[in-house]
Parts: C-alpha cells; structure tokens; sequence
C-alpha cells in the first residue's frame, strides 16, 4: 500500500535509543499513587518572591513580552544578567554580543552541545551527571567520556580525581563539561580543582562549558568560583545560569549563557531552530529578580541551608549514610548500611515501605555499578514536609 509509513525499523534514531522515559517521570508517578512525599525530582514546593511574581503579572498586563521576544532576549534581562556576573564575580560581558537567554538550562545545554560538537567528538564529563548532558551529546554525534567523582566517606563528600581527568583527554576531546555546584552529589569544586581544570583546558586547548545554576547555594565554607574568572578561561568558557533554582519559578524556564561573542553567537545559531524564543514576560520579571538585594540570596541560602540539616539529620536517624553537600538541594545517601545495595530496587519499593519516594543516583552514571549503592533526595520543600518525610524514614531503622 502507499502513503504508509514503514515500521521496518524502529522509529527512534539509534542515538536515542538508550534513552527511555525518565526515572523522575517514573518516581513521580509512583509518588502519585502511593500518596508518598516527593524528595525525588527537585522543585520547589513554594513559588519564589511575591514582588518578582508581581512583575510578571505587570509584565503581561502591560503586554511586555506577549509577543515573540527577541531572540538574544529581552535587553533588560540581558542587561540585568551583565549586571549580576560583575556585582558577584567581577566578570564583564556586553550584553548585545555576550548574552543569550535560553528555555531554562536544559536548553541552554543542548543548545551549546549542538552548536560546538561534531560527530565523533569527545566530551570528558563528570560522573554522576545530570540526565540531560547524555541525550545532548548524543544528539550531536559526539561521544562522552565520563571521569568519575570518588566518595571519600571520610570527609563526606565526593572529590574529583586531576589525574584522572587529565588522563580522560584525548586528540578527540573537544570540551569539558563541567557542572559545580554539582548535581547530584552536591559536591562544590575548590579554587584549586578548577584552577587545575583551567590549565589543563589552556594546555589542551579545549572548550568548557560549565553548569552553574546553583551557584547561590552554597553552603558552609564553600565558595561558588565561576571558571571564566580564571586565567585564560573567559575566551574558552560558556557559562549556563538559570533563574529557576535561585527564585524558585522553575516553572517559568529561563536560563542563560554569557561568554565571548563567536562562542554566543554559535550558540544562537542552534537556540533559534529549537525553541527560537521563550518566556517572554517572565523574562521581565526574571530581570527584577536578578536585581534584588543580597539580604535575598543571603536569605535563600539560610533557607536551604537550614533544610539541609533537617533532612540530613533525619537521614542519618534512619541509618543512611550521609555525605552532607556543600551546595545544591540534594544529599546524596549510601544505602549499604541499611543493608540494601541496590538503589533501583530500595527507590522501587520506598514509598510502600516508608512513604518517600528519593532518585537512584545511579541513572547518573555511564558506570552504573559506581552509583548503586547512592540514592538521592532533594530537601527544597517545606519544613513540614521535610519533617514528615524524616518521620516516615525512621520505620526503616525499626
């Protein structure tokens, strides 16, 4: 017959085919039917600044931005990121040639693979990852290389191996992806690691592209160091930023990459095939959000901080082992000392044993035997929530 479309062969490309239906889609829906807490995708649970909810409001009422938007981005977000990156870091871009604003993150991400990769590229990543950097590389051909970051139980955290890093590049190593504050882990890169990551990039000669939507939560001593202050780093590095997890209107979506012009303007030239323009009046808003004093952001990460230690205590009551996250909305956790391995299984069976659905970190992993003893929860939800939560955890110590 004609005019029928053969099934001969399957109708995902072979790039995508090992990516399937999220496990945060999967966690929810299980959250959902089980009446369980949700500590596993990380949203909010409250919407972020009433003022900065007002000025989408405005912004709509006024008919700002309820037409097609520029495709760079409004000029008064534009101007207002610029703004934001030289109060905070001493940076300075200009913001008709150094700024685009994206969909969120997620397509400032993709955006940025698609624009700078060729087919059989490397890209050296660190694992575990956020979902996302997987699909795009594969989407651009290119093939990624994931160094690993090593739990030290000792002090807590997980750490980044230089020389395993090092070692990680090749002739065919394009770019370094670098994520800090890190998600999922919540380990926070010191100067001295991204300092070692920039000579290496200088040395090689490779692009990095760094994820640094949670670059206001840093908690503790911890220090959010952009790699583009570094030396030779603001011609080689594109920087994604988000205003999703800093105000809490994840939502809203959008994001942001700042970095000198030829590196933006490839970038462009991929954004616009993909969402073209977004957000229109929340980018307004978006704006005025960026412009708010530090008592906000110094109250914000109070917030979670305080969060962090109400489920990281309650963790630990319920026999996790915790590694407590110098930055981001996540702890990590080591089920071995409940005596589970498996973090698929023990995630796949939480919420009818104790009525909290958490994330496997091991679909963050290439080397997925290195991630399943570490499981995820997410701590930006309400006080209340975080002590139910905590609660219903402690049936599993019983």
């Amino acid at each position: 017959m004609t005019g029928m479309t053969s099934t001969a062969r399957p109708f995902l490309n072979r790039r995508l085919t090992e990516f399937g239906t999220t496990i945060f889609a999967e966690m929810s829906a299980l959250a959902l039917r089980t009446g369980s807490i949700n500590l596993g995708q990380g949203f909010p649970d409250t919407d972020g600044p009433e003022e900065v909810r007002e000025a989408a409001v405005r912004a709509l009422r006024d008919g700002r931005g309820n037409q097609y938007p520029p495709g760079p981005g409004v000029p008064e977000l534009r101007t207002a990121i610029v703004a934001h990156q030289h109060r905070r870091y001493g940076l300075t871009f200009d913001p008709d040639t150094e700024v685009l604003v994206t969909a969120g993150a997620t397509e400032a991400i993709a955006a940025t693979l698609l624009a700078l990769l060729e087919p059989g590229d490397e890209v050296v990543a660190l694992e575990p990852y956020y979902d996302s950097y997987a699909a795009c590389i594969a989407m651009a051909g290119a093939a990624r290389v994931p160094v690993t970051l090593r739990p030290d139980a000792g002090r807590a955290r997980f750490r980044l191996d230089l020389d395993e890093l090092r070692d990680a590049v090749t002739d065919r190593t394009r770019l370094l992806l670098i994520n800090t504050p890190h998600n999922p882990t919540g380990t926070v890169l010191t100067r001295e690691e991204l300092t070692a990551v920039a000579e290496l990039a200088v040395e090689r000669d490779l692009l990095v592209v760094t994820d640094e939507v949670y670059e206001h939560l840093v908690f503790d001593e911890a220090e959010h160091v952009p790699l583009a202050t570094l030396p030779g780093m603001r011609e080689r590095t594109v920087t994604i930023g988000s205003s999703g997890k800093t105000f809490s209107f994840t939502g809203w979506k959008v994001g942001w990459v700042t970095a000198a012009p030829g590196l933006v303007s490839a970038v462009r030239s991929a954004k616009q095939y993909l969402t073209y323009v977004s957000s229109g009046p929340f980018q307004y808003a978006v704006a005025e959000a960026l412009a708010l004093p530090d008592t906000y952001f110094d109250a914000f990460r109070a917030d979670m901080l305080a969060k962090r230690d109400l489920l990281a205590a309650g963790l630990t009551e319920a026999g996790f082992a915790v590694y407590r996250p110098a930055g981001t909305y996540f702890i990590t956790t080591d089920i071995r000392p409940l005596g589970e391995t498996d973090g698929f299984a023990f995630c796949r069976s939480l919420p009818e044993r104790a009525g909290v659905v958490a994330i496997p970190n091991a679909v963050f992993y290439d080397h997925r035997e290195q991630g399943a003893p570490f499981v995820r929860f997410a701590f930006c939800k309400q006080k209340a929530v975080l002590e139910e939560a905590t609660e219903r955890l402690k049936a599993l110590a019983r």
